[in-house]
């Protein structure tokens, strides 16, 4: 996919230019945003300085300039610039590729080899390149909206940085909106409050920008718009989301950590971009029960039910009637008391278990249904709890020559303030009954 400040060598035909290709950069200075890897002190910044570009991945949301930059390295450090797609791309292009890459290297001229969507190619066309990048036939550039850990191989991120490009800010987009309108020769037709609207449109994306001001500069308009009346004449661009990729272990990462903070205003936020990215509200119901569980636990034994509950209305309610229910449980869980007391103490019992798997328990808990388990000592000197006084024995449970850990700590929140009295008061109790 070509990127919105994509340069190239050949000229334009004459004829009616794109407003995105009038506006392509020539120079890195000119590039709007990533001022974050492009500065003096920032990592691009820094290789062009030392003259020692490496090879790198260009990772970043659509529309933020990945191809621009690439084109304007190859500029900078006077290599030649190749670009393909991986969707496009099989095996005998990419020899082809790597074949004239090497004349050109013979003649003494390097080549940056761009390639888009690079997390599209499996992982025994990502390993072809790996040769070619170790000898310098190719210094590689690959852009990519994935994250690199997840789709990309080890061997060849070893051998290429990471350089994070970020959405672009509406500051970045007011800039240039304001490029676009000196190409123009004129302002946009669009009021104050319609021209905020327009850039929270683009979302972050220089190129849907582009593609917007097209758009509103082609009206033939008398008066300037209001944002309802561009309301009506433009489409609101889909936010990013993939229910399957980044975006969604992003959001819900951020769901559930605003849950865990406390703060019901933006776990409800997160909980509605989820929706509106169409999330499906089952998977949001089993994730906030889970939350329960985990970050509030016995601090609120009516954490659980509530979720459990407004799943169960979302299931008889179905959309968009069900997913208030959701909302309610969202908010409760956000302002619940927040202990992971057991979620802690459980998971410390699973590595124990695991560390101490083969141990018996002590005879004395163990049945003795048969005649010869009983001469084995099965059940010898076992004290039924409800004989004793207050109900507790304080015998020992864990298997013999195990030292007692201590493993549910639960804090003075919510509910657990009791329980932290009942697991005090069968300490002492079992330290009592044990010296005696």
């Amino acid at each position: 996919m070509a990127d919105l400040f994509d340069t190239t060598s050949a000229k334009t035909p004459d004829g009616p230019r794109p407003l995105a290709d009038r506006l392509r950069p020539r120079k890195l200075s000119e590039v709007i945003g990533q001022t974050h890897v492009l500065g003096p002190e920032g990592p691009l910044g820094a290789m062009l300085a030392a003259e020692s570009l490496s090879s790198l991945i260009l990772w970043g949301p659509p529309g933020v300039g990945k191809t621009t930059i690439a084109r304007l390295l190859a500029d900078e450090t006077d290599l030649a610039f190749v670009q393909i797609s991986a969707i496009f791309t099989g095996v005998p292009d990419l020899r082809k590729v790597f074949e004239t890459a090497k004349l050109r290297r013979q003649n003494g001229k390097g080549t940056l080899l761009f390639v888009d969507e690079i997390h599209r190619f499996n992982k025994a066309q990502q390993d072809g390149f790996l040769p070619y990048m170790e000898d310098g036939t190719i210094l590689l550039v690959g852009a990519t909206t994935e994250n690199p850990s997840f789709e990309l191989n080890a061997a060849l991120l070893s051998r290429a940085q990471v350089i994070v490009l970020e959405r672009l800010s509406l500051a970045d987009l007011e800039r240039m909106a304001q490029r676009a309108e000196q190409d123009l020769g004129r302002a946009l037709p669009l009021k104050a409050e319609a021209r905020e609207a327009m850039l929270e449109m683009a979302d972050g994306d220089g190129r849907a920008l582009l593609n917007l001001i097209e758009q509103v500069a082609a009206w033939k308009l008398d008066t300037s718009l209001t944002r309802d009346q561009l309301a009506t004449r433009l489409m609101r661009r889909a936010a990013k989301y993939d229910k399957s990729g980044d975006e969604h272990y992003n959001l819900i990462s951020a769901l559930h950590k605003s849950v865990r903070g406390s703060d019901p205003d933006a776990a409800l936020y997160w909980f509605a971009r989820m929706l509106e990215g169409g999330e499906d509200p089952r998977f949001l119901a089993r994730r906030i029960t889970r939350m329960a569980v985990e970050d509030i636990g016995l601090a609120d034994l009516q954490a659980q039910d509530v979720c459990l509950q407004s799943w169960q209305t979302y299931e008889r309610l179905g959309s968009p009637e069900g997913e208030l229910a959701l909302a309610q449980a969202v908010v409760y869980l956000a302002l619940a008391p927040k202990s992971n007391a057991v979620y802690t103490a459980y998971k410390a019992a699973r590595a124990a278990a695991r560390e101490t798997g083969s141990l018996m328990p002590p005879k004395h808990i163990l049945n003795a249904p048969t005649k010869m388990m009983k001469e084995q000592g099965y059940g010898s000197g076992y004290n039924y709890d409800h004989d004793a006084e207050d109900g507790f024995s304080g015998q020992n449970y864990f298997p013999e020559g195990m030292k007692r850990p201590v493993w549910y700590l639960p804090p003075e929140r919510g509910f657990e303030r009791e329980l932290k009295k009942r697991v005090d008061y069968f300490a002492k109790l079992r330290s009592k009954r044990q010296d005696g």
